[in-house]
């Protein structure tokens, strides 16, 4: 018996030093898998729907990452279309910045220089170019096994439940059952209510700047798709930002038009039609412990917390709610 429990502490610590060792070492793509795994957890139903219809596991898995990458490419094609058809645009206007801006206000004139401003953001312009252009085959090998690796899990998911599952003692199965729940319902909110959500307004959008005849109908309405996912603020900034730059315009009534639409029809009606539509894939999380999660996981982290940050917030209330049950502790009623 002490032999086995010698042995058992042996291969646990060579287990966790080499968890680190490949975490040094595979650290550039830790991000890449990151998102496989968990676009992986929300397209398991799509295989398992195509599995049912009788066709087998490598088509299955292979139909549900076509699936992924055909909505990866759908979402990312109004971005990429939005900033390489105002690209140069962006680049004319900053090219043509003068070095001073001239101000009035109170009956004094007097100019703000913006030379420095202007030339950094040349710089900044110039090194995103020569990066990307850089970055460009590391990116394509990224997607390679980005691809890769959703398929590889959707091909035998349950060989990674066994696993998960012989790691961990039998009394503790039902807590990995618990958390698995959290992560798989947090993923659904994430990824498929937030989008949907997202792409009903970014279709409204479209319709309210075109009809209020904006120029740039298309960038404005990728803009609040995007600020969909920002939860609490969302795309009612733009709006109000809008009607801000109406005022500033002198143009009171293009601003009450731009709000008042705005706020319905862009900031109300998605999240009105579409949410209870799709609340049963929500995770349950209150919007501001999601906030706090969305802003500190892409603060600490960067773009990965996105989804990390909201993640690592679901865990730990699971945590403490498999906690209070252990202890016998009662949830406290919701207040009226």
């Amino acid at each position: 018996m002490a032999v086995d429990r010698r042995r058992r502490r042996v291969l646990l610590g060579a287990f966790v030093v080499l968890a680190i060792l490949a975490t040094l070492v595979l650290s550039q793509v830790l991000a890449t898998v990151f998102f496989a795994v968990t676009v992986a957890y929300v397209l398991y139903p799509v295989r398992q729907m195509i599995r049912h219809r009788g066709w087998g596991r490598r088509v299955s898995a292979g139909v549900a990452t076509l699936v992924g990458f055909l909505a990866v490419v759908i979402a990312a094609l109004p971005i990429i279309g939005a900033l390489y058809a105002r690209r140069l645009t962006f680049v004319s206007f900053v090219r043509e910045l003068p070095a001073e801006i001239p101000v009035s206000a109170f009956g004094f004139e007097f100019a703000v220089d913006v030379s420095v401003v202007r030339t950094r953001a040349q710089s900044v312009l110039t090194d995103v170019a020569v990066d990307l252009a850089a970055a460009a085959p590391v990116i394509a090998l990224k997607a390679t096994l980005f691809v890769l690796l959703v398929y590889a899990l959707l091909w035998r998911p349950h060989e990674i439940r066994a696993t998960t599952f012989e790691l961990v003692p039998s009394v503790y199965h039902d807590i990995v059952e618990g958390f698995h729940r959290r992560v798989r319902d947090t993923l659904y909110a994430i990824y498929v209510l937030q989008a949907a959500t997202a792409f009903g307004t970014f279709c409204i959008a479209y319709g309210v700047f075109a009809a209020l005849g904006y120029d740039s109908v298309l960038v404005l309405a990728v803009l609040a798709g995007l600020l969909q996912f920002v939860p609490i603020i969302g795309p009612s900034v733009l709006v109000i930002l809008l009607g801000i730059y109406q005022v500033t315009l002198g143009n009171p009534s293009g601003a009450v038009l731009v709000v008042g639409f705005g706020l319905v029809l862009i900031g109300f009606l998605p999240d009105a039609l579409i949410r209870p539509r799709l609340a049963s894939y929500t995770a349950g999380m209150p919007g501001s412990l999601y906030f706090v999660g969305f802003v500190g996981g892409v603060l600490t982290i960067g773009v990965v917390g996105f989804i990390a940050g909201p993640l690592a917030v679901a865990v730990l209330l699971e945590a403490g709610q498999q906690l209070s049950t252990e202890m016998g502790v009662e949830p406290a009623p919701p207040d009226d």
